[in-house]
């Protein structure tokens, strides 16, 4: 499941496409691509809408053998069974593409969601036993990726990913800042007890730009390593915002997402990179908090 290197030194290939380069990870992937020469090629909405009929053939006749494929496109968090099927859609779009025109390498986009959850740190190595539909539905694409991809194959796995233009406002991070940042008071679920990994969108993007160039294949998690509760988190930002909001719980309705607790250990990648290291989330939040109130 590790990652093994077909490249002895960082050597980019001469194009790489990005599938959902419109997106907030695969936004992040091109312009890191793009800062370090590497040509690339952006696809994604309107220009290419996987779930169009044509799109496979589309695909396939915009690729060249010895282009390296990033996909990372999806609809997500996959919800509910219809965002499952159109997932698959799009899945098997890119597939009928990398079948009918084989390209060198494929990095696919996925999510920590795949493993089962488990009272101690999660590696590479984990149990793959999705417990959410979101999580089947990246295990599927996975799968369905390797039977249709013959060639060097990365997978990597982000958890809980927060960064500038993230799109979705999602619970934690991303939606503290914003709340903090209008003056608006932050309420939690619960207490905010659970304890999470969060990763920056930008570590994520230097992640995939070295597995490209050293035209990586295994398995990748893309997180920091470091869990943080959702109330340190959300105090956190309120304290970047001066004068500060107010930090409250609320009463939890259902049962607290993974028994509160999903560490992980992120020392297979750094052992495959050597120099490179995720920001802890502190760094990270201090970083996208100044770059949100410069723009303002």
């Amino acid at each position: 499941m590790s990652l093994t290197h077909l490249h002895p030194s960082p050597f980019p290939p001469p194009r790489v496409v990005v599938i959902g380069a419109g997106g907030f990870i695969g936004g992040a992937v091109a312009r890191r691509l793009e800062a370090e020469a590497v040509p690339t090629l952006r696809l994604g909405r309107p220009g290419l809408d996987l779930l169009t009929e044509s799109a496979s053939a589309q695909l396939a006749a915009t690729l060249r053998p010895d282009d390296a494929v990033v996909f990372a496109s999806a609809k997500a968090p996959c919800k509910d069974l219809a965002m499952l099927r159109e997932n698959l859609i799009m899945a098997e779009a890119v597939c009928g593409a990398l079948a009918a025109r084989p390209v060198s390498h494929v990095v696919y986009i996925s999510s920590d969601a795949v493993y089962k959850d488990s009272p101690g740190p999660l590696t590479e190595a984990s149990c793959a036993e999705p417990g959410s539909l979101h999580g089947v539905m990246h295990l599927a694409r996975e799968v369905a990726l390797r039977a249709a991809h013959a060639g060097p194959l990365a997978l990597v796995r982000p958890t809980l990913v927060y960064g500038l233009d993230d799109p979705h406002n999602g619970y934690g991070p991303n939606r503290f800042r914003r709340m903090a940042a209008a003056g608006t008071p932050i309420v939690l679920f619960g207490e905010g007890e659970e304890r999470r990994d969060h990763v920056d969108v930008e570590d994520v993007a230097e992640l995939v730009c070295r597995i490209v160039l050293l035209r990586s294949d295994g398995v990748a998690n893309a997180v920091s390593g470091e869990v943080a509760s959702f109330r340190d988190l959300a105090e956190f930002a309120a304290a970047e915002f001066p004068p500060g909001v107010p930090v409250t719980g609320s009463p939890r309705r259902g049962p607290m997402p993974h028994n509160g607790y999903r560490p992980f250990d992120n020392s297979a990648v750094l052992a495959a990179f050597p120099g490179f290291r995720f920001r802890g989330w502190r760094e990270g939040l201090r970083r996208i908090h100044q770059r949100q109130q410069q723009s303002q």
